[in-house]
């Protein structure tokens, strides 16, 4: 059997103590086992270092393969991103031949545009499915003076009915001459080739590639000319090499997008919330105004207590279930009895709110929703469709279904007073959704429900990506300790925990959101395979994602699961002070530091003339003026509880409020929190030095405890932070096609932005929470390209209700960003609006993605309500009502022309992409 040499040289820089190695599909490179891959070795070519292997291998040979950054025990420290190469051993090629191929690092901003958002939507899979695939040929025979050249480039941007020439300082590549230039085949995955034979007098080439449109108009690549060049002193040169040469360099794409709450949206159609038939009318209205994106929030199901607190959209029962909230009853047959379409328009005036009223919405729809059903279960459940839904989605359906059944068969969610149904397993899973039990229609009335919204989700997606639009999810950090996900899988979970967030911009005590925190370690044993089927679920409405509160998968806020606020937790994971750490630094006295510091000159300070009653109740005086809380009260939720349910609360009457904060601020009077699973391990308490704890220390100790709280928060965890991160970061990427894009406010950690980058994370940017130190206000037009861009979301006021809150904040943003010396609007008019908006969609940043309600602020006809109302969430109340609803109808804007007119300019004037004509085609 002929042989050939394969050599492969790869420019790039390492580090002290790491290598390369090529892991491939053939055995020759290791069947994929990067231990069993080939080696490189670095030579310095220039200033460049250029690691070398080679490997014999069949003349006809193809493989898939990636390069891999290693440690000396050839473990993987990086891989290169997207998809893997294709390696085909060029036609022609004799026994004995040297094959060089000339590659590149493909890092995951390359990658970025092969990812579904960009691959089958905005330059959509269609366009490149016209492309006729042709594979290079090379019909000339070689002379021993002869080089093949194999021109290789990836443009998955390249628009509908271009295509690509290499133009170069030689006459087999025009002369610099497009029109002359070497024509490339497109054989597939946005991969373009052609050969080329040069003779070896003609070395080295300078060259470009270029884009030909359809019309005959050509644009060169950006940035410097390649250059191809052979070592003719080597004793046996290269007859062939193959310039892998990475993607087409063209100048940096930018969009944008309108973000909206799935039950924010309002249409002639619904029951008083959005229902996902409207997305169709919101990609009209994003098309017509020149945007690619549309985001939602979460659209999970939530229905854990079946209240209006439910709400909460980043409170999931299941992570797979769509919430039956957004249910477009009216769609659900064609043929619905004339008292039900009675109902439905009843129904339809009386849900017609100022805001969503979520339990009445939601108790409506399902009640239409089991009368059609029950007219046309057996019709819709044999039908094939439905069949298929329910072969493709059982795994997560059925134990969905019989979790709602228990919830509502004993009037709760806390699966542990399920009796001998608290623990999960497939035995009473199967006699729960068995076609034989009484409770059997129940169980089918939510497979129906579930099969509905995801017809109906499915029919708005595909009408999204048919008009160049990108609809984009969001994936909650947490899921509910009540939900399906904790029920079936409780060993993913610390059930012993609460996820938050330490004090911040949105909330200064810190955030408690009580879902459970990750067990990884277990989630690591099946390679992640939760997060892999959740991701796989929502890839199959969306394309791109937001990742919630990306800093918890570097490392969570973890509370004790009695804990009400957020403020005494610790990171997850994190390296705590040891007690002996501490001892060495003179610190010794545990008790003190890590007990609530309760005097009682502090109790008449906080409670007046109540102070004695209050320790009467809640605390017990160990020795004289000090005090510690009393067993039944000695968490924050117990206090919350005693407060309530005392016999002696009528001796607080109408002073709960305060008096369960200066509670509280006892509570959290500590400067060390002790570790309740090891007790030789501390933890500095968040901004210990607001606490009279701290300031009743000694000049010593405090200065100790300065030093090791900077080094607990900023120094000692970076490593291991992002070590975290690369173990789990790259799962969620790798198991979709999605463009991801991380939530990433808050106290920063300096690993977060050198990780997201790595990993070609696109970053979050709010002009008011700047991520540079000592700015008021960000400046958009210095923000990187790898973010998103936008004056508020979804966590903070609109940009109305924040310009009209503070006189102060304002007028210095008047004068400092604006540029004005004149006195700052009260209102936040258009002009301002304008302005700020303007700014944005002039940012670097791929992504400039804006709140409907700041959009709409554009036009003083769409601002009568008060701007506080617009407000979405209010980070500091964890029982906040999510129920803003538009005041408009999503019909109403879409005849408003003007509008719509004035925000494409806004995108067309600052060289943003923008999508073409909409199409009807769903």
């Amino acid at each position: 059997m002929a042989k050939v040499t394969l050599i492969f040289k790869l420019p790039y820089y390492t580090e002290w103590g790491q290598s390369l190695i090529i892991a491939g599909s053939a055995p020759a490179l290791g069947s994929w086992n990067v231990k069993q891959g080939l080696a490189l070795s670095p030579v310095h070519e220039g200033n460049a270092l250029v690691w070398c292997g080679q490997v014999s291998v069949p003349a006809v040979f193809t493989c898939e393969y990636s390069y891999h950054v290693v440690d000396d025990h050839k473990n993987v420290l990086r891989r290169e991103a997207g998809e893997k190469k294709k390696l085909v051993v060029p036609e022609g090629v004799k026994d004995g031949d040297v094959v060089e191929v000339r590659d590149w690092w493909q890092d995951a901003s390359e990658a970025l545009f092969l990812r579904s958002a960009f691959k089958n939507v905005i330059f959509s899979a269609t366009d490149n499915a016209k492309r006729q695939l042709q594979s290079p040929s090379l019909s000339k025979t070689l002379d021993p003076e002869d080089i093949v050249v194999q021109f290789i480039i990836s443009c998955p941007r390249l628009a509908a009915g271009s295509t690509v020439v290499v133009t170069g300082s030689n006459l087999a590549v025009g002369n610099w001459k497009a029109q002359n230039g070497l024509k490339l085949n497109y054989v597939g995955d946005s991969i373009w080739k052609a050969y080329c034979v040069l003779r070896k007098s003609e070395f080295p080439v300078k060259y470009k590639y270029c884009q030909v449109s359809e019309a005959g108009v050509s644009s060169l690549e950006f940035g410097p000319n390649r250059e191809v060049d052979v070592d003719l002193s080597s004793p046996k040169p290269s007859r062939h090499i193959l310039l892998s040469d990475g993607s087409l360099r063209e100048a940096p794409w930018r969009g944008a997008g309108v973000a909206v709450p799935m039950f924010s949206i309002r249409s002639n159609e619904d029951l008083g919330v959005g229902e996902f038939p409207d997305l169709k009318l919101l990609v009209d209205w994003a098309v017509n105004s020149g945007f690619h994106l549309v985001q939602l929030l979460p659209i999970n199901d939530t229905s854990v207590n079946k209240m209006w607190w439910d709400s909460y959209p980043y409170s999931s029962l299941s992570v797979f279930a769509l919430h039956p909230l957004y249910l477009r009853v009216q769609a659900l047959s064609d043929a619905i009895p004339a008292d039900v379409k009675e109902e439905i328009t009843k129904a339809k005036k009386e849900l017609d709110k100022k805001d969503v009223d979520y339990e009445a919405a939601l108790s409506t729809k399902l009640r239409i929703a089991q009368k059609i059903f029950n007219l046309e279960k057996d019709k819709v459940l044999n039908s094939a469709p439905f069949k298929q839904f329910l072969s493709e989605n059982e795994e997560w359906l059925k134990p969905y279904a019989a979790f709602c059944f228990l919830r509502d068969f004993f009037e709760t969610s806390d699966h542990s007073q399920w009796g001998r149904f608290s623990q999960f397993s497939k035995e009473k899973l199967d006699k729960l959704v068995a076609a034989d039990a009484l409770h059997h229609d129940i169980i089918r009335f939510h497979y129906y429900v579930q099969y509905h919204l995801f017809t109906q989700l499915s029919d708005a997606a595909t009408y999204a990506r048919k008009n160049k639009v990108i609809l984009k999810g969001d994936l909650p950090i947490g899921v509910d300790r009540n939900s399906v996900d904790t029920w079936v899988n409780p060993t993913l979970f610390r059930m012993n925990t609460a996820t938050g967030a330490p004090p911040d911009y949105f909330a200064k005590s810190g955030q408690n959101w009580g879902f459970p925190t990750y067990n990884w370690e277990e989630m690591s044993k099946d390679n992640y395979g939760w997060w892999r089927a959740r991701l796989t679920q929502l890839s199959k409405f969306f394309t791109a994602y937001r990742i919630d509160h990306i800093l918890g998968f570097f490392r969570i806020w973890e509370l004790p699961d009695h804990a009400a606020t957020g403020l005494c937790g610790k990171f997850r994971p994190s390296i705590p002070l040891s007690q002996e750490e501490l001892l060495g630094d003179g610190i010794w006295d545990f008790d003190r530091m890590s007990r609530p510091y309760i005097r009682q000159d502090m109790l008449e300070e906080k409670f007046g003339s109540l102070w004695t009653i209050v320790a009467a109740n809640f605390l017990h005086e160990y020795q004289k003026h000090c005090y510690e809380f009393k067993e039944e009260c000695n968490t924050e939720k117990k206090i919350i509880t005693k407060i309530k349910t005392s016999p002696e609360k009528s001796l607080w009457l109408e002073k709960e409020d305060s008096i369960q904060r200066g509670l509280f601020d006892l509570l959290q009077n500590i400067v060390l929190i002790r570790d309740p699973e090891d007790s030789t391990k501390y933890y500095p308490r968040f901004n210990l030095e607001d606490t009279s704890s701290f300031r009743d220390l000694d000049e010593h100790s405090k200065n100790v405890l300065r030093r090791l709280y900077h080094d607990y928060y900023f120094v000692r965890q970076e490593n291991l932070w992002r070590q975290n991160a690369l173990k789990t970061l790259p799962v969620l990427l790798d198991c979709s096609d999605m463009l991801a894009c991380g939530e990433d406010l808050g106290l920063i950690p300096a690993c977060v932005h050198p990780v997201m980058l790595e990993l070609a994370l696109i970053g979050l940017r709010i002009q008011r929470m700047p991520s540079e130190p000592g700015l008021e206000f960000d400046i958009p037009s210095k923000y990187s390209y790898m973010t998103v861009c936008a004056p508020s979301c979804h966590d903070c006021s609109t940009l109305r209700a924040w310009w009209e809150g503070d006189e102060g904040t304002r007028s210095r943003f008047y004068k400092t960003v604006i540029g004005s010396d004149k006195e700052a609007p009260s209102r936040c008019t258009p002009e301002v609006v304008n302005f700020i908006l303007q700014q944005h969609f002039d940012a670097p940043s791929m992504w400039a993605i804006f709140p409907l309600q700041d959009l709409l602020a554009l036009k003083d006809k769409y601002t009568a309500r008060p701007a506080a109302e617009e407000t979405i969430n209010d980070p500091t109340n964890p029982r906040h009502y999510w129920r803003f609803r538009l005041h408009v109808s999503l019909e109403s804007i879409l005849e408003d022309k003007d509008i719509q007119a004035s925000i494409k300019n806004l995108v067309t004037s600052s060289g943003r992409s923008f999508p073409g004509k909409k199409t009807d085609k769903a």
